[in-house]
């Protein structure tokens, strides 16, 4: 019998486990559909290429979760044949082993309907929710595919010191989006953070900037100095990265005239339509 209540408890940690994911999988932002269909493919090793999935596998930390119920689904599915052997390995008469399928059978019909219930289902992901938001730091935002941190785009952390470019001159004279930096924020030397800073914002010695840009022009920012060359290096930097978005437009300009060609020919028929008298359907 010890095989038998093995894989009760098998059985019973699988359908936690895939509750559990199902519930992660919801705080991230998919549906309670969606999330239960992938945590169970996932868990049982099933898999399916889907829009959904593609969004998963997408997602870093709903990345994180498939993976764990990859590993955990196929030790679990190994315990359960083991236990379920290990069951019958031992039966001494057919009136046992009828026992046994019947222990079986009805222990595994029970934990489908407690798990099937809505009660106990509401009941359950509720505490699971509750210790997941108490416990665990679940960051469900991408913040990679936000920010297309990819062709050399970076964040980074850049530190002022006094004679840097950057000292004590406002971020609207500085003018960094012309060179393709953006300040996201700028963590003060008091430990207080100035988040989304306004054009009046300064930044100033022991202050440390994050920035978003290409890491070559986060490099170049750090390596000027105020005074004569570092105006002459902003303004090269100001030219090449003209251009750079120059390219991008010519790149981006096929795009923009097949839309334009597509709305000519939508307004061409749509008012073609409009000027087609109308005429009214000949009695059946």
């Amino acid at each position: 019998m010890i095989g038998l209540f093995s894989l009760f408890i098998v059985v019973f940690a699988s359908l936690l486990i895939t509750r559990v994911a199902t519930v992660m999988l919801t705080l991230t932002g998919l549906s309670q559909e969606v999330s239960e269909f992938q945590a169970r493919s996932a868990f049982s090793g099933v898999g399916f290429t889907t829009t959904e999935s593609e969004s998963v596998m997408g997602h870093p930390v709903r990345r994180r979760i498939i993976m764990t119920l990859v590993l955990l689904g196929n030790a679990g599915v190994v315990t359960a044949l083991v236990s379920l052997l290990a069951s019958f390995n031992e039966v001494d008469d057919a009136g046992d082993a009828i026992l046994r399928l019947g222990i079986l059978t009805g222990g595994l019909l029970a934990l489908w309907l407690i798990a099937r219930t809505a009660i106990a289902s509401r009941f359950l992901t509720r505490i699971i929710e509750a210790l997941l938001v108490r416990f665990t730091d679940l960051d469900t935002r991408d913040y990679v595919g936000l920010l297309r941190l990819a062709d050399s785009w970076v964040v980074a952390e850049l530190e002022i010191s006094k004679g840097d470019w950057l000292c004590d001159i406002p971020l609207s004279d500085l003018d960094l989006p012309h060179e393709g930096v953006v300040v996201l924020g700028i963590d003060r030397k008091n430990k207080h953070w100035v988040g989304a800073p306004s054009g009046r914002t300064a930044m100033h010695d022991g202050d440390v900037a994050v920035l978003y840009g290409t890491g070559e022009a986060i490099e170049r920012l750090d390596r000027r100095n105020q005074g004569t060359d570092g105006e002459l290096d902003r303004i090269t930097s100001e030219i090449e990265y003209t251009e750079q978005f120059l390219e991008q437009q010519e790149l981006e300009r096929p795009l923009e005239e097949t839309a334009e060609t597509e709305e000519r020919d939508y307004n061409i028929a749509d008012a073609a339509i409009l000027e087609t008298p109308w005429e009214p359907e000949p009695p059946a």
